[in-house]
């Protein structure tokens, strides 16, 4: 079998997806099947041993480190090359799905598998790694393993960072869960390339007939909780020229973002994704609101513009309803544009496998940005059916799971350096 005609076993990838989908399962009313594992719970752990047990089982080289990252090796025939690396992450949001993260990491075993089987060996080492807390929805930053392993974020710092639900230090909920591991970080050799195969998350390929997106970038994110203080009331007995409401500030700003962003049009987007009351009781006026606002954009100018309109807006609140604003930064990120030689190779392997392609930026955050700054880097997208993610009813299809892996295998294998193969 040349290299041009390997193929994955989508049977076999589509097991391994079916049972990490049962790590932390959650179920619908309607029979949809999704996800909870918030990074370095127990659920987390029990998904990671899985994973691991997966690598050992493939003879890999495996390293854990200084943050949880997870890293499981193939050599190559160079002991000096550096690796391939094929990534993503095992984490999940409390609502999420079976394929976002998953599909990267399980992919890149899978492509291992396959060379495995038909003896094919590599130049370059090739590497499959499951970053920690990608999601950011336990702990802030998000991608933070993959933003450390790149040498953007101290260990000490991030060890240090608190989970938003519980206040658990990060450090002592990876010691807790045994993936506090012995290795350095940030990586001390930079991968030769980074692939990180996923589900789009949105509608675009689903809408308009492509199977494979060819990834160019990911748009920059801005993330900053807001705490609202004003004063707790009476509902029913204080006049409404005399309240300082949080609660109706919070609002104001949960409409103006939206108003940003249809006003700025374009790439621009904007979400409160969570918002909580004190003391959140019918009766009473709250005394503080903290809420959460997402912006995004896939130029850092425009975004810059979306933040200073932002700051702007809740200056102009705060004195109107006479409360106090505080804002915090959880994250702030740059749009990230992938190599063109990375994106042109994802293209031109997927079309080669009869496979219809468009070029399109990255809505979500990846950890493929944070390793965009140490390495050539690419992304490959399949369709998400309906355009969910983050949502227990994400799904990707067989055949597209099939075609994204192969895809994988593919450009894995030309940047890898194949150079031999049992004939079967």
């Amino acid at each position: 079998m040349s290299h041009a005609t390997l193929r994955i076993d989508g049977d076999r990838l589509w097991a391994r997806l079916e049972a990490l989908g049962e790590v932390g399962a959650v179920h619908g009313a309607a029979g949809e099947r999704g996800c909870a594992r918030l990074a370095l719970t127990d659920a987390d752990r029990e998904g990671r041993d899985l994973v691991l047990s997966w690598m050992h089982d493939l003879g890999l080289s495996v390293v854990v480190d200084a943050v949880g990252n997870v890293v499981g090796t193939r050599a190559g025939t160079n002991p000096q090359a550096a690796a391939v690396m094929v990534g993503s992450h095992i984490d999940t949001v409390r609502t999420g799905g079976r394929f976002d993260g998953n599909l990267g990491v399980l992919g890149g075993l899978e492509v291992i598998e396959t060379l495995e089987q038909h003896g094919v060996a590599t130049v370059h080492p090739i590497s499959v790694a499951y970053f920690t807390n990608e999601e950011g929805a336990r702990f802030q930053p998000d991608m933070l393993g993959s933003l450390v392993y790149v040498g953007g974020m101290a260990v000490e710092a991030a060890l240090d960072v608190r989970a938003a639900d519980d206040g658990a230090r990060l450090g002592d909920e990876l010691a807790r869960i045994g993936y506090a591991g012995p290795t350095p970080c940030p990586t001390a050799t930079a991968p030769h390339a980074y692939f990180e195969l996923h589900i789009e998350q949105g509608p675009v390929l689903e809408d308009q007939g492509f199977t494979i997106g060819a990834v160019t970038g990911v748009q920059g994110i801005s993330w900053t909780e807001v705490t609202v203080t004003g004063q707790s009331a009476h509902a029913g007995t204080t006049p409404m020229r005399l309240r300082r409401d949080p609660g109706f500030v919070a609002a104001a700003i949960t409409t103006g973002v939206r108003a940003i962003a249809t006003a700025m049009a374009g790439t621009q987007v904007a979400t409160v994704g969570r918002c909580e009351f004190h003391p959140n009781l019918v009766n009473v006026v709250p005394a503080t609101v903290t809420l959460t606002v997402d912006l995004r954009n896939t130029d850092e100018g425009l975004l810059q513009q979306a933040e200073e309109v932002f700051a702007a807006l809740c200056e102009q609140l705060a004195g109107e309803e006479g409360v106090t604003i505080e804002r915090r930064t959880l994250a702030r990120f740059q749009p990230v544009e992938f190599d063109e030689s990375m994106i042109g190779l994802v293209e031109s392997t997927a079309r080669a496998l009869g496979h219809t392609t468009m070029r399109m930026p990255s809505g979500a955050g990846h950890d493929a940005q944070m390793l965009a700054r140490v390495c050539p880097t690419g992304m490959i997208f399949v369709p998400s059916v309906d355009g969910l993610s983050h949502n227990i009813a994400e799904y990707t299809t067989p055949a597209d799971v099939v075609a994204g892996a192969d895809v994988l295998l593919q450009v894995v294998l030309a940047a890898a350096g194949a150079h031999s193969a049992a004939v079967h």
